[in-house]
Parts: C-alpha cells; structure tokens; sequence
C-alpha cells in the first residue's frame, strides 16, 4: 500500500515541476538536493521528508494539498 501511495505522491511532483517548467537537475538545484534525489522522490524508490515536500512546493509555486492529493 505505502508503495502505491509514493508512486502517486512522486507523479503529483513530477506533473507540478513540468507544469512549471522545470528540469529535475533545476528542481534539485532550487531545494539544495541532487537530481537522483528528485528523480528517486519522483519514481518511488526514495520515501521525501515532510520538509523535503514542502521544500519542493514552495519551489514549485503549488500548494502542498496538490502534491499530496490522492496520496
């Protein structure tokens, strides 16, 4: 169950960065993290801190309820 739920919390955020344009290198950048960090958090191999999240959706303009919605 935990994996489906980070499958969708990873495609939620990869969805908000392409929307704002963004690369996984220039997200990883913004939130002072590496891109395999972001590409993990976005594939489901790496469960992202609470803080991590809402580092990426203050980065990303998104309010964390979307980033986690259906999660």
């Amino acid at each position: 169950m935990t994996k489906n739920r980070l499958k969708i919390l990873g495609l939620n955020i990869k969805f908000a960065r392409i929307k704002k344009g963004l690369s996984q290198e220039e997200l990883a950048e913004l939130i002072n993290t590496s891109r395999t960090t972001i590409s993990m958090i976005e594939t489901a191999r790496q469960n992202p801190t609470i803080l991590k999240v809402i580092d990426i959706s203050k980065v990303l303009n998104t309010d964390i309820n979307e980033l986690v919605k259906d999660v």
